[in-house]
């Protein structure tokens, strides 16, 4: 299931925050915790990829959008959860940009402060019309 590839993808990308480069054996059991099949295996580390790839480009965009916070105001699990977000609204072209808005404010209630919900959803809302 999609939903559970994208929880482990922000596991993964939530880690690398503090240190770079995750390893495969911490994938693994990630991927592994979360009961993923293959195909969902193979989306998560898509999204991974897809972060890692573009983290200076994807941070540059939130740091714009997110002008009166200072990036290290943000919690982390808001930051990875955007990054996530943000990178399958502009990479995944098989994925509605809505559906990564809900998912990421899913993410957002279960890992993070009752008002980061709304806070990820307004954030990744505003780069629709820019990136579409």
């Amino acid at each position: 299931m999609r939903s559970n590839a994208r929880e482990a993808a922000f596991k993964i990308i939530f880690s690398e925050l503090f240190q770079d480069n995750a390893e495969q054996s911490f994938k693994t059991r990630i991927f592994k915790g979360e009961n993923l099949n293959d195909e969902d295996v193979s989306f998560a580390e898509s999204l991974v990829s897809l972060v890692e790839d573009h983290r200076e480009e994807l941070s540059n965009l939130l740091t714009e959008k997110i002008d009166r916070f200072a990036e290290d105001r943000i919690y982390k699990a808001d930051k990875a959860i955007m990054l996530l977000g943000l990178a399958e609204i502009k990479y995944c072209n098989d994925v509605p940009p809505l559906v990564s808005i809900t998912e990421a404010a899913t993410l957002a209630r279960k890992y993070s402060t009752e008002n980061s919900a709304n806070f990820v959803s307004g954030v990744l809302g505003g780069f629709i019309n820019d990136i579409a």
